[in-house]
């Protein structure tokens, strides 16, 4: 007899099932698996067979249940009330979010650091040749003369009064915190140094009749000042996001439920234009969602389903231009904020606040 042969007998041996067991090989029947199951419960086979992929996904699809193998044979099994489409709706969301407008306040280390970076750029460099840069006896020349004088020889503008080529010159170092490193105090000296002191014509111009240079607008807006959370001109260095007070009264993300032909980013983009108005120009960043949040089903004693759960996914967005207009709505939404990840924080429900804070950015 060949291999081949003798293979094809042992599968059909393996695979021949007995008289009294039609479902069972007669392996399994000879081990006595077939009547640790009770009468009323599925078979084995179809019982394993349901968290196969195909069979799971039918099983679902079709509401039928599957039934676990029982860890104690004289223990029967109870049916799960409901499949999992049945409990749960999908929902689909967008975080928009407003990006940063201004860098970041440096901290005093890096204020120090920065400080001594342009005093040791200004070490190495070449003397400063004023022939160079000005024509003799010219009003830019004259103005440059008495600010390098007001500065004791100092060429740099913000760094203050030191003699950078001098023997010294080293150990004059700042400690972090000094009040000479900090950002506003270059950034006074810089305006200060601005001012024309030299007129058109070679005089030198009274300190009283001098005109200030006009500074640069603010680093705290209005909005900042006022604490109005509707306008995007505030917390210009944090990342804003956008959320909804929808009808139950709760700070939420705008979201709305999947329709029957729709993907999460299309349900998404619908919520945008129909929930926040189409006065803002927007962009969604990707089809993947960054966040999810669960509503767990209720039932009631008897196991039935009383109450569905949800599962909402949600998108990342970015706002260009325009303003979130809630007017008219008919997603139920009836008011706005642009708020940074603390004030989500605070104003958010603590288990929705877990669900999505992994996806906000540090800033």
């Amino acid at each position: 007899m060949s291999a081949s042969s003798r293979g094809a007998i042992i599968v059909r041996g393996i695979l021949r099932t007995s008289s009294t067991s039609p479902n069972v090989c007669r392996q399994c029947a000879r081990g006595g698996i077939r009547n640790r199951f009770p009468a009323t419960t599925a078979s084995p086979l179809t019982s394993w067979r349901s968290y196969s992929g195909a069979a799971a996904a039918a099983s679902i699809t079709t509401g039928n249940t599957p039934i676990d193998p029982p860890t104690d044979p004289n223990v029967p099994l109870e049916p799960v009330k409901g499949s999992a489409k049945q409990q749960y709706r999908i929902k689909s969301g967008i975080i928009l979010t407003r990006p940063p407008l201004l860098t970041a306040e440096p901290t005093p280390f890096e204020s120090a650091f920065y400080f001594y970076q342009k005093r040791l750029n200004e070490r190495l460099t070449m003397p400063f040749v004023t022939s160079v840069y000005f024509k003799p006896d010219t009003p830019a020349l004259i103005d440059w003369n008495l600010k390098v004088k007001d500065r004791k020889g100092t060429v740099a503008k913000e760094l203050g009064v030191y003699n950078g080529k001098a023997s010294r010159a080293w150990d004059d170092e700042l400690k972090v915190g000094d009040p000479l490193s900090k950002h506003q105090t270059m950034y006074n000296a810089l305006l200060k140094d601005a001012e024309m002191r030299v007129s058109d014509d070679a005089e030198i111009i009274p300190e009283e009749d001098r005109v200030p240079v006009e500074a640069p607008q603010d680093r705290v807006s209005e909005a900042d000042r006022t604490g109005d959370v509707r306008r995007l001109d505030r917390a210009m260095d944090r990342t804003l996001y956008l959320v909804v007070k929808n009808k139950d009264g709760n700070w939420v993300f705008p979201s709305s439920s999947v329709g029957t032909d729709e993907n999460l980013h299309e349900t998404a983009q619908r919520v945008l234009d129909q929930g926040a108005g189409v006065d803002m120009n927007t962009w969604i960043v990707g089809r993947m969602p960054v966040a999810h949040h669960v509503v767990r089903p209720v039932f009631n004693e008897d196991g039935t389903l009383e109450t569905r759960g949800e599962k909402t996914f949600y998108l990342k967005g970015r706002i260009m231009a325009g303003q979130a207009n809630l007017e008219g709505n008919p997603l139920g939404f009836t008011d706005f904020k642009w708020l940074t990840k603390e004030e989500l924080q605070a104003t958010l429900e603590p288990k929705y606040y877990h669900s999505v804070r992994n996806m906000m950015a540090d800033r």
